[in-house]
């Protein structure tokens, strides 16, 4: 990351678009498009700020940054902002990125606390680094997939349910092959459907309890429900000739 030029607005720094781009190894373009996106997600004051009229020109006479001399707008981002922009490129290196800010770069508009007790500064440090956790958090929770053993309790799960389903073990549903195996089937199909993954063993450590509950109230429909009924039925009407 080169050295960034220090711009202060409002008691604190900011980054311009092509600053916070460059530091979060992407171009303006997609700084922009997340913007776009997502604007509901930002309050300016405390996400950006936008920089027009008097304001902008102001700040393109004050050469704090090259500025190009069309631009009618421009946005300067706060630490909160490129902690938004970070969370929606989601890279490892706009991570290790935004966390450089914060120790070489946003850190030291602590020195608009000074007025304020160590304490509470010390509330204020605790509050970022929190953020930066459970943002960490979050990420691993949207992308890190179930162990094996989650694997095998979901697997016993099913054994267990399909067993209940058919009847029993000793019940002719369960007993014919063709209608078991459909049995499965059509529970991990349906299963791979609904949590959109190529197979139960890539289900989100964040869906696992969700996986868990859906695999224990499943139901067949349709065909197979109708061949597990008429198997167990011809049971039911043999038992009954005896």
């Amino acid at each position: 990351m080169n050295k960034l030029q220090i711009i202060n607005h409002n008691g604190q720094r900011v980054l311009t678009t092509a600053q916070l781009a460059e530091s979060l190894g992407t171009v303006t373009k997609l700084i922009s498009k997340n913007f776009e996106r997502n604007e509901n997600r930002y309050a300016e004051g405390k996400h950006f700020y936008a920089l027009k009229g008097d304001e902008l020109r102001s700040f393109k006479a004050s050469r704090q940054n090259d500025v190009s001399p069309n631009v009618n707008v421009i946005y300067l981002w706060t630490e909160k902002g490129a902690w938004m922009h970070a969370k929606s490129l989601g890279t490892d290196h706009a991570w290790d990125a935004y966390e450089m800010l914060i120790d070489d770069y946003y850190s030291v508009k602590s020195d608009i606390y000074t007025h304020l007790s160590q304490e509470l500064q010390a509330i204020f440090l605790l509050d970022k680094r929190t953020q930066a956790f459970e943002s960490r958090v979050e990420k691993l929770e949207n992308n890190t997939t179930i162990d094996y053993g989650q694997q095998n309790d979901l697997q016993m799960l099913a054994n267990k349910s399909i067993v209940s389903l058919l009847g029993g073990k000793d019940s002719p549903a369960y007993l014919d092959k063709t209608i078991r195996g459909e049995t499965y089937s059509a529970l991990w199909k349906d299963f791979k459907g609904y949590f959109n993954t190529n197979s139960y063993k890539n289900t989100l450590v964040k869906d696992f309890d969700k996986a868990r509950a859906y695999v224990h109230d499943w139901r067949p429909h349709g065909k197979l429900l109708r061949d597990i009924e008429q198997a167990n039925a011809q049971m039911s009407m043999e038992a009954q000739l005896i």
